[in-house]
């Protein structure tokens, strides 16, 4: 057939008209953008490769006098590649014929009002220059992923009433090349070895501090100015995509520390970037943080909000992340956090609530839940501010995990104190039961905690070396048998002596030293037991989870109590003994009776412990004790945790469930 035959049979009018290409930046785009609701912003702005060659550049910088393309491609030549605006929108774009798949870029802005002329890194690019380079690199993210199989399942993996522990990774010091210390290890390189670790410890999540690209890594990639593109630090962002990909095809789920509160005023960052402060407030009573010596992004804003959400939902998109982990809540909350009276401004009603801030996390957590609902959204807040983890229609701000920190600071106090004073301090462990469900809580002993004089969390343990790898047991058991999820900072699973030094590897070495595998050992059993009982974790965010057997023993420092499934058809009782004092005789009430099995004690052998326990199992007498209809009596094992389990094979179990 002819080519003049073919145009004859199919007629122009029956020809569909051409679809806008990808990268086309549309009226619907500008008028989303600047409404605040794009939340696919990389797919418009930054650098796009073209499939015929070149490239497409877009940046959005409303107060330019001019903007152009600048790169290795035209010897950063500013009258090169000239930018022409789209629309009134503030966006600038250009196609650049010689740029290319690698190449070196940045944007040069010139402002209209005041003449500021300087290089920005691109906001929304996919990958940068290793620090101290301050460069763009044009990238595409093309790669094929293998993890369909938990890309399916995760929804169950990460429900509320599911298992959920976390290992917490700074991937810089995780391990380094033992051939040369000093070099940090690739994403390829790390992934065999950090999913094989976290299997074989029974984590179910990896959680890692920012990767981000951050321009100075002693900030452990806090202060981050790439908020679309992994640190280069340690390879691509294919390689990056190969880690999160092994790890899921090894079970294991992906948590990305994030950070929206603040960013570095480095020149080529966002900060003051288009000659006016784009992203961040003018009146530093606004923003600038005086704690961390950075800018504070307009929330209020539009474009702001979309920049943001928009980094959010590409690391769920691109990389199939499953969790993000909101940094620093409490400052974005309150306009006066780290301030003194007259540094800050109220809200419009007189407040220190940052009005603005609430609207953008609900708009947060409604766009990410709305488009990956298997995901999670987890807070770090550290104050009392209601509803963080309650939906944004019933007025909480839709997270679905929020940290613990009192938790955290209560029993990190309880357990420092010699075991001889911890009676007047009992308060400290069973406070937390007045509001344990008032969120949906994860149980955090992460970085902060192991960092700036506070010792690591062996040192910070009282009492000659036996005891206090006995109490670093019991608090590892405490964390796990309590409601919430688990999170704990890498060292921690083999008690490190040494604080954590973002300069150098974990102290490897130990962890095959007695006590040390002990403790690594205490950590495997832990995940375990916590993954095959079901009382341990479903109840972890449901009233009908927990009950207190023994919440006010202070002066034995003994503390009891129930974990259920929701429907109590299962349950587990914990018991714990702070004292270095063995218990003989202690009687606890259950609520069944039958044969209750030592599924965990923490001062067995294989620890380093005593050896003390209750030979696998106790029967339950009929003899009431407090509210229950039968009751155990046990032997507490010194500075130990047990977990019982009434044997589901029981006849006398089944009979009284």
């Amino acid at each position: 057939m002819t080519r003049a035959a073919v145009k004859q049979a199919k007629p122009a009018a029956s020809t569909p008209a051409p679809t806008a290409t990808p990268w086309a930046i549309t009226p619907d785009d500008l008028f989303l953008f600047n409404e605040g609701t794009h939340y696919d912003l990389s797919e418009k702005l930054g650098a796009h490769p073209l499939p015929m060659g070149g490239v497409a550049f877009a940046v959005w910088a409303p107060n330019a006098r001019s903007a152009s393309v600048v790169g290795d491609f035209n010897g950063w030549n500013p009258s090169a590649n000239p930018m022409s605006p789209v629309g009134s929108s503030g966006i600038w774009a250009a196609t650049v014929p010689a740029a290319a798949e690698g190449t070196l870029y940045k944007f040069h802005i010139v402002s209209r009002d005041n003449g500021y002329t300087v290089d920005k890194a691109d906001p929304f690019g996919f990958m940068h220059e290793t620090p101290p380079k301050t460069g763009s690199v044009v990238r595409s993210l093309d790669y094929k992923w293998n993890d369909a199989e938990w890309m399916a399942s995760r929804k169950q993996r990460q429900a509320l009433g599911a298992p959920i522990s976390v290992y917490e990774v700074h991937l810089g010091s995780w391990k380094r090349d033992p051939g040369d210390p000093k070099r940090m290890l690739s994403y390829r390189e790390l992934a065999p070895m950090l999913a094989a670790h976290c299997r074989n410890l029974g984590f179910t999540h990896v959680e890692l501090l920012p990767i981000m690209e951050h321009p100075y890594y002693p900030s452990w990639g806090y202060q981050s100015t790439g908020y679309f593109a992994p640190t280069s630090r340690y390879g691509t962002p294919q390689d990056f995509m190969f880690l999160i990909d092994h790890l899921h095809q090894n079970g294991i789920g992906v948590i990305l520390d994030w950070v929206p509160s603040h960013f570095p005023t480095d020149e080529h960052g966002l900060g003051y970037f288009d000659g006016t402060y784009l992203f961040e407030h003018a009146d530093p009573r606004q923003g600038f943080h005086p704690d961390w010596k950075s800018a504070i992004f307009n929330y209020g804003r539009a474009e702001v909000r979309a920049f943001l959400i928009s980094s959010a939902t590409f690391w769920l998109e691109k990389y199939h992340v499953d969790a993000i982990r909101v940094d620093a809540v409490a400052s974005m909350l309150y306009l006066d956090y780290g301030r003194k009276e007259g540094e800050w401004i109220p809200n419009k009603f007189g407040g220190r609530e940052n009005i603005e801030a609430v609207e953008f996390l609900r708009q947060f957590n409604t766009a990410v839940y709305g488009r990956f609902p298997d995901v999670q959204t987890i807070a770090e807040e550290s104050t009392a501010w209601p509803m963080v983890s309650r939906p944004t229609y019933v007025g909480g701000l839709g997270f679905g995990l929020k940290w613990d920190m009192g938790w955290m600071h209560d029993t990190l106090k309880y357990f420092g104190i010699d075991p001889v004073h911890r009676s007047y301090h009992h308060n400290h462990l069973n406070f937390r039961g007045l509001y344990m469900y008032s969120e949906h809580y994860m149980l955090p002993l992460s970085h902060d905690e192991v960092v700036h004089l506070k010792g690591s969390l062996i040192e910070r343990m009282p009492g000659d070396p036996w005891q206090r790898f006995a109490n670093l047991r019991l608090l590892l058991a405490q964390q796990w048998t309590s409601p919430g999820k688990k999170l704990l900072f890498m060292g921690g699973e083999f008690a490190q002596w040494h604080e954590w030094n973002h300069e150098v590897s974990l102290d490897w070495h130990l962890a095959d030293q007695p006590p040390h595998a002990g403790i690594q050992q205490l950590v495997t059993d832990l995940n375990r037991v916590y993954r095959a009982t079901p009382a341990l974790h479903a109840g972890d965010c449901d009233t009908r989870g927990f009950e207190w057997a023994d919440a006010n023993n202070a002066q034995q420092s003994v503390l009891a109590f129930l974990r259920h499934t929701p429907d109590h058809k299962s349950s587990a009782l914990v018991v714990l003994n702070c004292t270095p004092v063995v218990r003989d005789q202690y009687r606890v009430g259950v609520p069944r009776h039958g044969r209750w099995t030592e599924a965990f004690n923490s001062d067995a052998a294989c620890y380093g412990g005593s050896g003390v326990g209750n030979l696998g199992s106790v029967d339950a007498s009929p003899m009431p004790f407090r509210q229950f209809p039968a009751s155990l009596t046990l032997t507490l094992p010194p500075l130990s945790a047990l977990i019982l389990i009434l044997d589901p094979s029981d006849g006398a179990a089944a009979a009284n469930a």
